[in-house]
């Protein structure tokens, strides 16, 4: 009993330590392991959040064969699968191979219901409601201004920019993204979504100035994605967690709800991060992708969406290995429609999609900082864990 308590105990003060975090302590890097985990799995509480409502569960069943005993090279030398859960701080690891689970492991107090932020994956899912609301006809075109659906914006350097230039990060739109620079128009955002004011957010996007013509220059932006967010929102008349629980997150199966960030209470979800979900429900959205954007027998994106939303695109005089707030992780030489992309955030989240292998891998990592080189390389994983997959009968 008194072990029982002090864990009970032990639990209420990192719980009440995550409570009490800054999230400008978070962009920092300045949290130890414990209260990062704790705070990563208690987003929520940092700002106010929407709920995601959630269906009936889409099963999930073991694979015939497991990733358990896998081990990889990884620069220049051998390493197992429990070296690297160690050494890149993951939190919790699924791999899908043909819709059924060959890998899944849970860490740090991590467990099946836990939800976990997925950071700048939320760009991902914001884009594919884009997708889901040029299905329903709520969007008439991608080259539609912006300022048609989010006439906050007129009168600023969104004046003329198409939702194709935003979404692929192209507006010309000056930005910097340094999540640790208390002066980057990133931490800049932060601080407006702290003062937790109706408008704030946008209102602060409208005072960027122009670095290029919409459609020449890429620059990464997660204010761009709260722009693509307003955009879907304002055609679908309704709040991004509602609309994508319609589209989504009953019709697919998940299992679980999911949280998003507001951008002031009642107000806006911040589109390019705060969103969090269980890993089997990231996995369920990593199917979902695979399966060319079905849920319930119903196409809910367009056709040709994926995989052409994480294919490398032309922006510019060049071309850019990033797609519809995807990233690109193939080489040139895949044969296009065939070539891997993810949906990547800071301190080590991704969902991987492989459509040659039919392979989805879904990482949480508790990094020490938002962005940097891990110990070992994350695409060694991933192509390790694909290739020993596809090679097994």
């Amino acid at each position: 009993m008194f072990r029982l308590l002090c864990l009970v105990l032990s639990l209420v003060a990192l719980y009440a330590a995550a409570a009490s975090v800054s999230v400008r302590d978070v962009y920092d890097g300045t949290l130890d392991l414990q209260t990062q985990v704790e705070t990563f799995r208690n987003i929520d509480k940092l700002f106010p959040s929407r709920t995601v409502a959630h269906g009936n569960a889409y099963p999930l069943a073991a694979a015939p064969r497991t990733l358990d005993k896998l081990s990889f090279a990884s620069l220049g030398r051998a390493v197992t699968l429990d070296e690297y859960l160690e050494r890149n701080r993951v939190a919790a690891v699924l791999v899908l191979k043909d819709g059924k689970i060959a890998l899944e492991r849970y860490r740090f107090g991590n467990t099946r219901q836990t939800r976990w932020v997925s950071w700048s994956i939320a760009k991902s899912v914001t884009s594919t409601l884009l997708g889901a609301a040029i299905k329903d006809g709520l969007v008439r075109s991608l080259d539609d201004p912006v300022t048609r659906y989010v006439p906050q914006l007129a009168g600023g350097a969104y004046d003329g920019v198409s939702i194709r230039n935003v979404l692929q990060m192209a507006s010309g739109v000056r930005w910097n993204e340094a999540y640790t620079d208390p002066s980057s128009d990133r931490r800049k955002m932060l601080d407006t979504q702290i003062e937790q004011r109706p408008g704030a957010v946008l209102d602060f996007m409208r005072t960027l100035r122009r670095a290029a013509p919409p459609g020449k220059l890429w620059n990464y932006s997660t204010g761009e994605t709260h722009v693509l967010g307003a955009v879907v929102s304002a055609a679908a008349k309704r709040p991004l967690s509602q609309y994508l629980a319609e589209k989504l997150w009953t019709r697919f199966g998940m299992e679980s709800d999911a949280t998003w960030w507001l951008d002031a209470p009642n107000g806006l979800e911040v589109g390019g991060s705060g969103f969090s979900a269980t890993l089997r429900d990231y996995g369920r959205f990593a199917l979902f992708v695979l399966s060319g954007g079905k849920a319930a027998g119903q196409q809910i994106v367009p056709p040709d969406w994926f995989p052409d939303a994480g294919q490398p695109k032309r922006v510019g005089d060049g071309v850019v290995n990033y797609g519809y707030m995807w990233w690109g992780a193939g080489n040139a030489s895949d044969p296009i429609g065939r070539r891997p992309f993810m949906a990547v955030g800071i301190f080590g989240q991704f969902v991987y999609i492989d459509p040659a292998h039919n392979t989805a891998i879904v990482l949480w990592s508790a990094r020490p900082k938002p962005t940097g080189s891990p110990a070992i390389d994350d695409h060694d994983f991933f192509k390790a864990a694909t290739t020993s997959l596809a090679s097994r009968p």
